[in-house]
């Protein structure tokens, strides 16, 4: 996610059963991209000398919950959110969590985190009706302010972005066949329904993925992408005037069922970017389960190697043009060719991926994992 910038069953699930919801290395982008051929040091691959980077997982003291949310700050600060209401933060680097979560919410899921620094963060909670909600707090998660609640039993939020620490969008499943989108200009204290006029129509069964929070993401200031599954074509939305007008272009993920399409995306620029998703279903293959686009999502082609199942997270590595890492319950994958080949450099199971300028990449997940890259 960037800083600025129902749940009946397991998975990123939100309407009913069947329907689904839906590091960053400072260093030269060679030496980091070799080394992470070693993910991870701790407990699920191919050890690598003390000084290469991987995975290391920190304690967060939450084994039941699982974090889709995420939020890295930087190398030190990271914010995640979860099931059973829970959102932790730490300033350490993961060595300590403080439990921040907002009072009265051990019955919503969030699955989004945005922070703009160590104080100021919103979280989304996803559900049909008055279960979508949005909080801000501004100190730290001392106290939370609840900004907004879904007053419409028909719609469904998945996922925030921001472009700034003022502007932010959300997105709901569609209400009337269209997508509907939330818009912010005062940081998530309030909220307003933009008009859908300029919104192409949703197909039959398409919705948003609540996987990682990364079904909405935005790049610069005016431009932000939406990811869609569960129809017969898995497409990418965009706008570039913060969401009032909108172009679809459907991508090479396969679709064509509700536990199928694009999971998460992530742009570099207003131009680069990847997409991952696949097939949800346990134990089901995902191939052509990513896609990239240089032309700012006008068209999608499939990597040449992709990974080798569902994958619900991704991130670009900062100080490098070509690397970045997707995730998901079945390991984290590595490309250093822009998308065009992916291979599997980690086993363990995470759910979303955010990455600083700093050498701050963290990933998160199920049985409150949250890891960060160490060097």
């Amino acid at each position: 996610m960037r800083r600025w910038g129902s749940t009946r069953r397991t998975g990123p699930t939100g309407r009913e059963g069947w329907r689904l919801r839906r590091v960053t290395v400072a260093v030269a982008c060679a030496a980091a991209c070799a080394a992470l051929t070693a993910v991870p040091a701790q407990a699920h691959g191919p050890r690598g000398a003390e000084d290469e980077p991987h995975w290391v997982v920190k304690d967060t003291g939450a084994p039941d919950v699982r974090f889709r949310g995420l939020a890295a700050v930087s190398r030190d600060t990271a914010w995640v959110a979860g099931t059973l209401g829970t959102v932790l933060r730490t300033t350490d680097g993961g060595r300590t969590w403080r439990d921040v979560s907002p009072p009265g919410a051990g019955e919503l899921q969030f699955r989004d985190v945005e922070a703009f620094d160590a104080r100021r963060a919103v979280v989304l909670a996803i559900g049909e009706g008055e279960d979508s909600r949005v909080y801000r707090t501004d100190d730290g998660g001392t106290t939370w302010t609840e900004t907004f609640r879904n007053p419409d039993a028909r719609a469904f939020y998945d996922c925030l972005t921001f472009f700034d620490p003022r502007h932010g969008l959300a997105m709901s499943d569609p209400v009337d066949g269209k997508f509907r989108i939330l818009s912010t200009r005062d940081g998530g204290r309030s909220w307003t329904v933009l008009p859908d006029t300029g919104m192409p129509p949703a197909l039959e069964g398409e919705a948003g993925f609540a996987a990682s929070g990364q079904c909405l993401v935005s790049s610069g200031p005016r431009d932000v992408w939406l990811a869609t599954g569960g129809a017969a074509r898995a497409r990418v939305l965009h706008s570039a005037d913060r969401g009032r007008t909108w172009t679809v272009t459907a991508t090479t993920i396969p679709a064509g069922d509700p536990a199928r399409g694009v999971f998460a995306l992530a742009f570099r620029d207003r131009h680069h970017g990847l997409a991952v998703g696949g097939d949800f279903t346990p134990g089901l293959p995902s191939p052509d389960a990513a896609a990239r686009t240089t032309d700012g999502g006008r068209t999608w082609r499939p990597a040449a190697g992709a990974p080798p199942a569902y994958r619900s997270g991704v991130a670009w590595l900062p100080h490098t043009r070509t690397a970045a890492l997707a995730v998901g319950p079945t390991g984290t994958d590595l490309t250093t060719d822009g998308g065009r080949t992916w291979r599997t450099v980690d086993s363990g199971s995470y759910d979303t991926v955010d990455c600083t300028p700093d050498r701050g990449c963290w990933a998160a997940g199920e049985k409150g994992r949250v890891a960060r890259l160490e060097q």
